[in-house]
């Protein structure tokens, strides 16, 4: 990987670049979407790519239970067996199983109405995280070493090493243990990365929650080691104004020759706030969901399409966009789909907001060649 700096903006510390990748290259700052299971939810990779999407995140826990990775080995990696040509990135599956015993992935089975230990986090040690699938309660010990290895044979262009996520209500001294087992963790991912780089690139990731020095701790550490370039990870704060906060301390103690991710924010108003502060690249599942559940993004605010004044608008979501949805179908017929509950609806409606997505941040990389931004 090869990251080279186009232009500097004279008015923020914005800029543009571009990650060269053995898959393609990817223009920043630029929008990342989540494929979790190796596509956006309603769209096929085909048509991902042919709205311009340059830099897709994959999740390594879900393919490491479903299908397994000695299958997207066999077919040939995960750029074979999702047939997609442009770049991946992967995570190491740490904020999926540690979400097992703080977060989402514990309400999402629950929701589904599992019992408690069909997937749970059972013991994280020195050696690794030690976790219950939640597909057949098998247990699996997922290790910085074996997160590396099943991100190898991915195949991903970017790879993540294996992180420990505490909640951001955390005692101060269980979120420093925490920080210092993290970064022994991503030293033994580095470490197996380099023994076989495999045309793949590494970030490191900065932790130690809302803290200053931990954050600075973090960075320190980190940047004395051989990583490609470094994502923002674990709590970035409670709310917009922490996350900013936390981004303008964090981001100037990164090396500005490497690229730099912000993990798991995309939402529009935090992507604002943040490219000038010089964040290259994001990734989030807002657009995609925000889509599924009706919501279409305009440059005038959002249109919530189940609206009864939408059944008569013969007009496309934006007669700027060109994008398939809206040069081919009404508001009028996107409200009746969501009204008769057609899944056409969840494609049409992911297209528009994903193509709105990658439009939106090359808006931003004029922006700030114009050093307007």
């Amino acid at each position: 990987m090869k990251f080279e700096i186009i232009h500097k903006s004279k008015k923020s510390r914005a800029r543009v670049g571009k990650i060269h990748t053995p898959h393609g290259t990817i223009d920043t700052p630029s929008f990342v979407a989540v494929g979790t299971n190796g596509t956006l939810k309603a769209l096929s990779n085909q048509m991902v790519e042919e709205i311009g999407l340059q830099l897709m995140f994959c999740n390594t826990y879900h393919l490491l239970l479903q299908p397994g990775i000695e299958v997207v080995r066999e077919a040939g990696g995960l750029h074979s067996f999702i047939n997609r040509k442009q770049p991946l990135i992967t995570d190491s599956g740490g904020f999926q199983v540690f979400s097992l015993a703080y977060g989402s992935v514990q309400n999402e089975l629950k929701s589904r109405g599992q019992k408690k230990g069909d997937g749970c986090l059972l013991k994280i040690s020195e050696e690794g995280a030690l976790f219950r699938s939640y597909r057949d309660g098998a247990k699996i010990l997922l290790t910085p070493e074996s997160s590396i290895q099943a991100q190898k044979d991915l195949g991903a262009d970017i790879i993540i090493p294996l992180d420990e996520l505490p909640p951001y209500h955390i005692e101060h001294d269980e979120l420093k243990k925490s920080l210092a087992r993290t970064h022994r963790w991503e030293k033994r991912s580095l470490d197996a990365h380099l023994k076989n780089p495999n045309n793949q690139a590494i970030y490191g990731v900065i932790h130690g929650g809302i803290d200053p020095e931990l954050r600075k701790l973090s960075c320190e550490t980190l940047t004395d080691l051989p990583f490609d370039g470094y994502a923002i990870g674990g709590s970035v704060g409670k709310n917009r104004d922490e996350l900013r906060e936390l981004v303008s301390f964090t981001r100037p103690l990164l090396p500005d020759e490497k690229p730099n991710h912000l993990l798991g924010i995309g939402d529009l108003p935090s992507i604002e706030e943040l490219v000038p502060l010089g964040i290259d690249t994001f990734d989030s599942s807002y657009p995609t969901r925000a889509a599924r559940h009706g919501f279409l993004l305009t440059h005038d605010g959002g249109i919530k399409i189940s609206s009864t004044k939408h059944a008569k608008t013969f007009s496309p979501i934006e007669k700027e966009c060109s994008c398939p949805t809206c040069e081919h179908y009404s508001l009028a017929y996107l409200h009746h789909l969501f009204k008769a509950r057609e899944t056409t609806a969840l494609t049409l409606a992911s297209i528009h907001n994903l193509h709105y997505m990658v439009s939106l941040m090359d808006h931003y990389r004029t922006q700030i060649l114009q050093d307007q931004i």
